[in-house]
């Protein structure tokens, strides 16, 4: 496939460059290298989480009072191999600002609190 096509990031369907929302599925269209950039970082963050992390409910594990502070939390999470989720704890969208829950699987709540544990030397 052309580096330039313009395909949907949901089905992988190929469009059209005048094409801007995906007939089949409805989602917005992207260039091709964008998709396979962002696969290449998903695949690289996903070999990182260890399976056993995995299991269980989410459970909020860390709460951080903006974005970028749960962003910095999730890869120190992701360093140790736990996957989390970011929630936004208020109503409605806010890209940045705003208070954000750190969600983990319950397999990885314990070592998540540890890995998040501050200790004073």
């Amino acid at each position: 496939m052309d580096s330039d096509a313009i395909v949907c990031p949901s089905c992988s369907r190929a469009h059209s460059p005048e094409e801007r929302f995906c007939e089949a599925c409805g989602m917005p269209l992207v260039h091709q290298t964008l998709v396979e950039q962002d696969a290449g970082e998903r695949r690289r963050r996903a070999r990182k989480i260890k399976p056993q992390y995995t299991e269980g409910e989410l459970v909020q594990v860390a709460y951080a009072e903006n974005q970028p502070e749960a962003e910095f939390i999730a890869n120190l999470l992701l360093e140790e191999g736990i996957p989390c989720l970011l929630r936004n704890s208020i109503g409605g969208y806010s890209p940045v600002i705003g208070p954000r829950e750190v969600l983990v699987p319950a397999s990885g709540a314990q070592a998540a609190r540890e890995a998040l544990a501050f200790q004073r030397g």
